[in-house]
């Protein structure tokens, strides 16, 4: 541990009321972040301290957008860790510690009640995105406010195809006509009538299991948006490869608590929710492909292939023949990764 960092342990213990020279630092790492973590022992009681991105130009504003956000949210009852101190100057937050047990971790250890767990995810995601909906402060958002056109052209459908497709595929020239389907999609989903507060990275590694219930964590991406956007990350997370009934079960689970709070026409909203999807899927290929070739984190490599067969699966099934130029992209790219082969985009 660095000078720097036990200062700042140091003082955010001592803010909490606990005796730095009485607890014991381990440090932990993180999934795509580069956020210092480190897990606080002080007798039989633990807690998680995490520090600001020593990379990310705005790490402190993220930092006080996970304090603000996570204030908030725990006093609207939604099930996040709590936040037991937290210094602004630094950065630092001190939460409570949720152990260790992942969503993701149940669901393939072959764990049962896995079908409850996920029935508790969807449900607490509809709490999450309406009832900490009141109140909820935008000048906390720490990136953007809003999800909008601009964000899904330039940080998902752009850079699936510049850091999956060009950088990490290889693809040297891109079919002509897609940037103008990348439009389209973003322009579809912008009109999107069900929106409220999303997580933005909803999906099976953010969420936690302590006590056999969901706790969520990472949300201080939280910004205004389409709902079905984390409902889609949930049910198409390539860390898991849900099934197609239990995506079906899922998604009424999740409608029937979310008509508890609004009204909305189903129809229409699963029919949003697919080319929401769909622009997920794209945002989680170029993340997985960034973080493997420009992070040297290989632990994401593991489901480019399952992401990059949902995101087949998805433009041959209900959008079939909506976006035809990224389908025939994405199925020559499919078929070069299964033959070990080099994509020559014909």
């Amino acid at each position: 541990m660095s000078e720097t960092h036990s200062t700042i342990l140091h003082s955010l213990l001592r803010q909490a009321g606990i005796v730095p020279e009485e607890a014991t630092q381990t440090p932990l790492s993180g999934d795509g972040s580069d956020r210092p973590f480190y897990r606080i022992r002080c007798g039989a009681a633990s807690f998680l301290a995490a520090l600001p991105s020593p990379t990310l130009e705005r790490g402190r504003a993220e930092a006080h957008a996970a304090a603000m956000i996570g204030t908030h949210l725990a006093r609207a009852g939604v099930p996040v860790p709590a936040i037991l101190a937290y210094d602004r100057e630094s950065g630092a937050i001190l939460f409570e510690d949720l152990g260790a047990r992942l969503l993701f971790h149940a669901f393939h250890a072959g764990s049962g009640g896995i079908d409850d767990l996920y029935g508790q995810a969807v449900t607490r995601l509809a709490d999450f995105q309406r009832a900490a909906l009141d109140g909820f402060q935008p000048d906390w958002c720490w990136d953007t406010v809003r999800y909008d056109q601009a964000l899904m052209i330039s940080r998902e459908s752009q850079y699936f195809a510049r850091e999956f497709c060009g950088k990490f595929m290889g693809v040297q020239d891109l079919p002509a006509g897609l940037a103008e389907e990348f439009s389209a999609l973003a322009e579809r989903i912008a009109h999107c009538p069900v929106t409220g507060l999303m997580h933005r990275d909803y999906q099976s590694r953010n969420l936690m299991i302590t006590e056999g219930e969901i706790r969520i964590i990472d949300y201080q991406g939280a910004r205004f948006g389409p709902l079905a956007y984390d409902l889609a990350s949930l049910l198409n997370d390539p860390y898991v490869s849900l099934g197609e009934e239990s995506r079906r079960a899922l998604l009424e689970t999740y409608l029937l608590r979310l008509g508890s709070y609004i009204s909305l026409d189903p129809a229409r909203f699963i029919e949003d929710y697919q080319h929401i999807a769909l622009q997920r899927n794209l945002q989680v290929l170029g993340a997985y492909a960034f973080l493997t070739r420009e992070r040297g984190k290989p632990f994401f490599s593991n489901y480019i292939d399952p992401a990059l067969r949902r995101l087949v699966a998805l433009l041959a099934g209900t959008l079939a023949g909506e976006y035809p130029i990224l389908q025939g992209l994405a199925c020559r790219i499919a078929a070069a990764r299964q033959d070990g082969t080099t994509y020559d985009g014909q």
